[in-house]
């Protein structure tokens, strides 16, 4: 497996790093950060935990801001993350910063088990995270069961996947190029 690093600030203390649960996984699970938080989209943060009613979604925030930075063999990676090197703090202003990976997206899936168990499931079904995004990390959450769902302060609520991406340039044509499916749409090939 590739491996690229991704830089990370933790925004609130309480905030726990992404997660690899297996040597296999293609994906980090992502933690809720509900430190010094009292309400969430009109929903109140009662102990450290947010109550989600049947058909409410709410942002859970992560309390991580991350930046993807140069790729590197997996072989130079030890574990899920390593400590911060004096050149990557921010007060070492006077270091020349790492640069940026602009053909990577960080793209938020859904947990199966929320889905699967609870109907709960990201409101924006796949979340994107631009390369040049800074801001903290949110996951929009939606609950399509018929039961209270409670998600508390440290709990998995998405898994973050990095994924190389192309740019497109645009090129307006008088045609497109003849296909067998042409333009068939929605079920056009079959259930």
């Amino acid at each position: 497996m590739s491996m690229i690093k991704v830089r990370f600030v933790k925004l609130r203390a309480g905030a726990r790093v992404p997660f690899y649960a297996t040597p296999g996984s293609a994906a980090a699970d992502l933690f809720a950060c509900l430190d010094d938080v009292s309400e969430l989209d009109g929903l109140p943060v009662l102990g450290g935990s947010v109550t989600i009613p049947a058909g409410g979604r709410v942002s859970v925030p992560t309390g991580i801001a991350i930046e993807p930075v140069v790729s590197q063999p997996h072989s130079e990676c030890h574990g899920n993350h390593e400590k911060p090197d004096e050149a990557e703090l921010p007060h070492q202003s006077h270091q020349v910063p790492i640069a940026q990976t602009d053909n990577f997206v960080a793209l938020i899936f859904g947990r199966s088990g929320h889905g699967a168990k609870f109907g709960v499931t990201l409101a924006n079904s796949v979340g994107v995270v631009d390369s040049d995004y800074r801001g903290e990390i949110k996951v929009a959450l939606i609950n399509h069961g018929s039961q209270p769902f409670t998600v508390s302060h440290g709990d998995r609520i998405a898994q973050i996947a990095f994924v190389p991406v192309a740019t497109a340039m645009f090129v307006e044509a008088a045609a497109l190029g003849e296909t067998e499916r042409g333009t068939g749409g929605f079920g056009s090939t079959g259930r």
